[in-house]
């Protein structure tokens, strides 16, 4: 009797087991495997299949043409395919980074269904994994005082609708009754409110840096760029309205004319110091080509600007008044002596020649700006590594 009871349960763990693996889609397929040495391995069960690839950001960057212009693209390495199982493993260690990556199944791109952690940008949305070590250590949730991420609703009656921000608040914030510093981080074509604290990771690199000694505790403020937008694709009135990079009112100037209902709602809902000495905007391409504008828009509102990989003039076609007289609104804003204005650039950036001849202007001037050069493009990696750089920089 006892060896039928002992039979049944074994026989019902089986199945139980049977049941789960057809549950979640069976025996599991460990992707992306970090390897000591950090090596990485990707997996795919795919056994009809006939050619499988993997693209990302870990491997050589070839060119890519878009409407948009020429961009670095991630390249492609093929897997190979035993008993069904499609796998690549890198040559070479890689370097401590986020990464991102998706398959490519007989010319489809999918993403790996292994590896639940996935960052929507724009349109495309990738998986990823972080490499630890170095400055890839920021990027991670350490153990160490967080802050606090919220989506926070405000009023812009200069665009006459409800709009969206990112607001983080340091470790602290709602205990301590301090008054604090704000950074307006801003990104670029296509992005919204979330771009920078997911793909950026924005709250993991100022909750290290803070912890670290090497940034002052400060609001960080994610704003959303597309002045025709409420919020986010798919967390607006519009429901699940596709992600698109071409949008109306992005550098046409309404944006730029708005951004003081965004600093008004700011200094009236948190504790902050409501001086141009206490006050940074900083952002990516289109989100530095407004911080370029605003700042020289409104000269006593920032004491610190950032310009990442920054497109810097509008289109030919765009006409505003907040593009007009830029030399004499530059003049404006360096004579009153900026504490920091920051220009960053990948060398192989599509940017590149425009910011060139940007730092080529303000030279002749004597207009007095600090500059800091990478590899690669126009790529997340770069813009994440211009943030901590910049903000040990603010508010000193």
């Amino acid at each position: 009797m006892r060896k039928i009871i002992t039979l049944s349960a074994m026989l019902l763990m089986c199945v139980l087991s049977f049941a789960q693996q057809a549950l979640w889609g069976g025996a599991a397929v460990i992707s992306p495997e970090i390897h000591e040495n950090n090596t990485v391995s990707f997996r795919l069960k795919a056994p009809k299949a006939v050619r499988v690839q993997v693209t990302g950001d870990f491997l050589p960057t070839q060119k890519i043409k878009t409407p948009y212009g020429e961009f670095d693209g991630p390249g492609a390495a093929d897997l190979t395919e035993k008993d069904g199982v499609w796998e690549f493993t890198t040559p070479q260690p890689l370097k401590p980074e986020l990464y991102s990556y998706t398959f490519l199944v007989d010319g489809l791109k999918i993403n790996d269904p292994s590896n639940v952690y996935m960052i929507r940008d724009v349109a495309s949305v990738t998986n990823v994994f972080i490499i630890g070590g170095e400055r890839a250590d920021l990027y991670k949730v350490n153990k160490v005082p967080h802050g606090t991420v919220a989506k926070v609703w405000y009023n812009s009656p200069t665009l006459g609708m409800d709009r969206r921000l990112t607001v983080y608040t340091p470790a602290g914030y709602e205990t301590s009754g301090k008054r604090y510093p704000v950074f307006y981080l801003l990104h670029g074509m296509g992005g919204d409110e979330n771009a920078w604290s997911e793909l950026g990771r924005t709250a993991q690199i100022l909750d290290n840096l803070i912890a670290q000694g090497k940034a002052k505790p400060m609001i960080v403020v994610m704003t959303n760029g597309n002045a025709s937008q409420e919020a986010a694709p798919g967390e607006s009135s519009l429901g699940y309205a596709p992600a698109s990079m071409q949008l109306p009112k992005t550098m046409e100037g309404s944006f730029e004319t708005a951004f003081p209902d965004v600093v008004n709602f700011i200094d009236r809902t948190y504790r902050t110091l409501k001086n141009k000495q206490n006050r940074a905007i900083a952002g990516l391409s289109m989100g530095g080509f407004h911080s370029m504008h605003i700042s020289k828009q409104y000269p006593d509102m920032f004491n610190y600007v950032g310009l990442f990989s920054a497109a810097i003039m509008p289109g030919k076609d765009v006409k505003s008044p907040i593009y007009d007289n830029l030399e004499a609104k530059l003049k404006t804003q360096f004579d009153k002596k900026p504490a920091l204005y920051w220009i960053a650039i990948g060398k192989t950036d599509f940017l590149y020649q425009a910011n060139t001849d940007y730092r080529k202007m303000l030279d002749e001037k004597g207009y007095k700006y600090e500059y800091f050069e990478t590899g690669e493009g126009h790529i997340w990696k770069n813009w994440r590594i211009y943030l901590s750089e910049f903000a040990p920089k603010l508010f000193k």
